[in-house]
């Protein structure tokens, strides 16, 4: 089972818990990513996670997102998250948000507190989804998928809500 690091406050590593651990009703401070996958012709894809997560099941949310192992280059994280939930090997992978953070609540009362630094890459082909990890996926224009994001914000995961208009100020979408 893979660990995940926990931080302080400023975002210094202070120690690890079991990835099987660290979500609960009071989730310490951690590090974790989000990638948004897009393909040459400039379409985003988007994920529904599966029904079986223990946060936010079955709603649409980025591509993928996932937490590096401690010591592990976060480029290496989002390729081998990339590669497990989804079956792909992405390219020109760059930094997008490295500051974003956020702490939401799920329904169910589990609480994500993440400094979640966001990454877009490219793909070239279509995914193999995990079945454990992603119950659908698809390609989408981004302009229709923020309003639909605008129109229907609980269909979708709060951090894809905060960070996609984010990414689009910035010239990222």
């Amino acid at each position: 089972m893979d660990d995940v690091t926990l931080l302080a406050e400023d975002g210094t590593a202070v120690g690890t818990l079991p990835k099987s651990e660290i979500h609960t009703s009071d989730t310490p401070l951690h590090l974790a990513f989000s990638c948004y996958v897009f393909d040459r012709d400039g379409r985003l894809l988007i994920t529904r996670r599966a029904l079986t997560k223990k946060t936010w099941p079955g709603v649409w949310t980025n591509s993928f997102c996932g937490h590096p192992r401690p010591d592990e280059a976060m480029v290496d994280a989002v390729l081998r998250h990339g590669r497990g939930e989804l079956g792909i090997q992405v390219s020109d992978i760059r930094t997008a948000l490295p500051d974003y953070r956020y702490r939401a609540v799920d329904a169910s009362g589990i609480v994500e507190n993440e400094i979640c630094p966001v990454h877009v890459a490219v793909l070239d082909a279509d995914p193999t989804a995990n079945p454990d990890e992603v119950s659908e996926w698809t390609w989408v224009d981004v302009d229709p998928l923020i309003e639909a994001v605008a129109h229907a914000p609980f269909a979708f995961s709060p951090w894809l809500v905060e960070q996609l208009p984010l990414l689009r100020q910035r010239g990222e979408v």
